[in-house]
């Protein structure tokens, strides 16, 4: 079964360039929305990328933040009206932690209509994930894991995509005791908040956030072979691909990628 990765956006929660980071894993089962970014631009960036917005049955949410959760609301409003009048009848499976859970049902409570939101909710399963929690999401296996983040609660998860271990670690800074479950991937999607030598400016680090350098120093050292560097500012514009790439692979022996907003990443 063959997979890829749709980055529907590469930006941090800041930016106003490119869009929040959020992307879909497709394969020929169907598509599944790892992050809705923080506006309606995630119906946008579906139809740019040909996805049928009312096909997607699976959604996992990271964390709460709002360039993380907001989007959600938006494909909330839009698939309603085609709940209400019959045109949607399969599930809709929403995995997250327990946090997210309860600042999605407490922010739609004031934001989004009554009639709405329980059409919504008589065909949403929120499936709230433990530590390891494996469930099978198009058939693909994926280990859901708390990444130990020293902000709000936070998930990652395990896969294998094309026979190969991919890893998505959210957007903070790898914690060190989460290593091991790093160690030798094949992919690792990892946070790159801004270049080094710019960290004075962006203050990557107060934020739990880590720079191209460090990320790429520390995936290294991990035997990572193939490093998907996103959630980065965008004061660069045309030459930030470039940038984040040259300083990424400066310390990293594999392949760094670093993608443009709409980049499909193919997993050989």
């Amino acid at each position: 079964m063959n997979s890829k990765i749709i980055m529907l956006g590469t930006g941090n929660g800041g930016t106003m360039d490119l869009y929040n980071t959020c992307f879909v894993i497709q394969n020929e089962v169907g598509n599944f929305l790892v992050d809705t970014g923080g506006s309606i631009e995630i119906l946008r960036r579906l139809e740019k990328s040909n996805i049928d917005y009312k096909t997607i049955n699976n959604i996992f949410i990271s964390h709460s933040h709002t360039d993380h959760i907001l989007g959600l609301f938006w494909f909330f409003k839009r698939i309603s009206r085609f709940v209400m009048c019959g045109q949607i009848t399969e599930r809709i499976n929403i995995y997250c932690n327990e946090v997210v859970c309860e600042a999605i049902k407490g922010v739609a409570k004031y934001i989004l209509p009554d009639k709405l939101m329980n059409a919504i909710y008589s065909k949403v399963d929120f499936i709230i994930l433990n530590d390891k929690d494996t469930y099978n999401i198009n058939g693909i296996d994926y280990e859901f894991f708390d990444i130990q983040a020293k902000g709000t609660k936070q998930f990652g998860f395990e896969c294998k995509l094309n026979d190969k271990r991919l890893v998505f670690l959210g957007d903070e800074t790898l914690n060190p005791i989460m290593y091991d479950k790093v160690k030798g991937a094949d992919y690792v999607m990892h946070e790159a908040f801004c270049l080094d030598s710019e960290e004075n400016i962006f203050h990557a680090y107060e934020k739990n956030h880590s720079t191209a350098k460090s990320a790429s120093e520390v995936m290294n050292k991990l035997d990572v072979k193939n490093l998907i560097l996103y959630h980065t500012e965008d004061t660069h514009g045309i030459e930030r691909k470039k940038l984040y790439t040259n300083e990424g692979q400066e310390n990293f022996d594999g392949k760094v990628i670093v993608p443009e907003d709409l980049e499909v990443i193919d997993i050989i």
